[in-house]
């Protein structure tokens, strides 16, 4: 199974649920691809934001050495799933989808936790650590249901908007 999550930058959201779901799967022993991208080029190349290091570090999920990276078209031919944060991601990645067919791999992360609801995981970057914490938490809850699926080898898809 391969995974990819995307958010604005790659330096917040993208980067924690990666750390978290490579957390979470090494735990229960399951081997698995799992990365993150962003749509921003002015974050590429960059470690995450301190914020979010430092929000991993106190629930034991380092992404210190991280660097953001762009999503790009490769990514709809290698990864399986591909998680997107908030509305703006829907649109956003749907030019770097070769088909219609390739969209049936990305689907809101939290609709792991709310089946159909495209509920959205808020960008904690405008805000402080409490933020940040609030977001590893909704993180943290989905990427343990992802982990178990993964894990159960149950199917991924799911409604797809």
């Amino acid at each position: 199974m391969k995974i990819l999550f995307v958010c604005t930058g790659n330096i917040c959201r993208s980067p924690l649920a990666e750390g978290i779901l490579r957390k979470k799967l090494t735990e229960l022993h399951v081997d698995a691809t799992v990365d993150s991208a962003g749509f921003e080029a002015f974050h590429a190349g960059d470690h995450p934001d301190k914020r979010a290091i430092a929000t991993g570090k106190k629930f034991n999920v380092d992404i210190s050495s991280h660097i953001a990276r762009l999503v790009n078209s490769h990514d709809f031919e290698y990864f399986d799933r591909i998680y997107i944060m908030d509305d703006s991601h829907h649109s956003r990645i749907r030019p770097f989808a070769g088909s219609a067919a390739d969209m049936v791999k990305v689907d809101y992360l939290l609709n792991v936790v709310h089946p159909g609801e495209n509920r959205n995981v808020e960008d904690p970057w405008y805000g402080d650590i409490n933020g940040f914490e609030k977001v590893f938490h909704k993180l943290d809850e989905a990427c343990g249901i992802l982990a178990e699926k993964i894990a159960s080898k149950k199917s991924l898809s799911g409604p797809n908007h």
